[in-house]
């Protein structure tokens, strides 16, 4: 408890951790609306909207996770010249986070389109999800970009987080790059689809079906994702892998070892929607801030505990981590 209060008054008292984050920037679009009947069009049920909302998602929430643990942030991804992109860069502004985003009029703004509807006296759920956004791989060129700013940004970071939610943005450049950052800083790696490809970074944080896609092992007990862990630490020549294991909280295996902890709250999740972003940029901003694996582990598993009680995308600030603690 001593090296992680530590940690927490080195973050409020300064000087600011600086992390660069690298990914797929996303539009979360929130739809809200009241339905009571059904079409007589189709066997759907009729919305009559009432708001919507749009917030940080994908990398851009990763980045404001950060932002609101009081670290320094950059987010660094590709954004389309239009409406979500706008807003995107309006919101990150509001957020502290410092944009770098390479634009090119001929791609569409990463967004995820949520219809949530309900009765009158009843709470929203969702009823649908709309996506939009690039299909296969970026242009050279925009690849080519991003990697080159990697490189650059890298250098004025004390760790990158890698946010791969498959949406194109981590292509080999890119990912040559942030392997190439390790070198000098932690690189920690939140990959959907590829993480087989992040040879040579710090740490890659899987969940379990992740895990066992990048392994081709089975992940039904804890032995197994002990040993599945290990696997990919040795695959990646990387220095530990934290599982994030839902209710069965998670496990950071190194090469010489490993912890298993508990989740932290007694309380069903109510949301785990960013729960992920919420662990790795928890994670990273303790590794930039000079703590060790264990602490900054132990610290993502109170922050993960945190977040998915909170409704959508959400973020657990230092002051929310120091009452938990408590």
């Amino acid at each position: 408890m001593s090296s992680i209060a530590a940690l927490l008054e080195r973050i409020e008292v300064g000087p600011r951790p600086r992390v660069l984050v690298v990914g797929d920037l996303v539009a979360d679009r929130y739809v809200f609306g009241r339905t009571d009947r059904i079409s007589r069009e189709a066997p759907v049920l009729i919305v009559r909207h009432e708001r919507e909302e749009v917030r940080l998602g994908g990398a851009a929430n990763a980045a404001w996770n950060v932002a609101v643990l009081g670290a320094q942030v950059t987010a660094l991804g590709v954004l389309g010249d239009d409406e979500m992109g706008a807003k995107l860069e309006h919101l990150c502004a509001q957020s502290g986070i410092a944009l770098s985003a390479i634009r090119d009029p001929a791609l569409q703004t990463e967004s995820k389109t949520r219809i949530l509807a309900g009765g009158v006296n009843t709470s929203r759920q969702q009823m649908l999800r709309l996506d939009r956004g690039q299909e296969g791989e970026l242009p050279a060129h925009v690849r080519a970009r991003v990697a080159e700013t990697l490189e650059d940004l890298a250098a004025r970071h004390d760790a990158v987080l890698v946010s791969d939610y498959g949406a194109g943005v981590l292509g080999p450049e890119t990912i040559a790059a942030a392997c190439q950052a390790a070198r000098a800083i932690p690189v920690t790696v939140d990959s959907r689809y590829q993480l087989h490809a992040f040879r040579g970074v710090t740490v890659a944080k899987p969940n379990e079906p992740e895990l066992a896609a990048a392994t081709q092992l089975p992940i039904g007990t804890a032995a197994q994702v002990e040993k599945a862990a290990r696997a990919l630490v040795r695959n990646l020549a990387c220095e530990a892998a934290l599982v994030t294991r839902g209710r069965e909280g998670m496990v950071l295996c190194t090469a010489t070892g490993s912890e298993h902890l508990a989740p932290h709250g007694a309380r069903d999740a109510v949301d785990v929607t960013g729960a992920g972003d919420s662990v790795i940029a928890t994670f990273t901003t303790f590794l930039a801030a000079g703590g060790a694996l264990t602490t900054a582990a132990r610290l993502a598993n109170v922050a993960g505990g945190l977040v998915v009680q909170k409704p959508g995308t959400a973020a657990v600030t230092l002051t929310e981590l120091r009452h938990a603690l408590e």
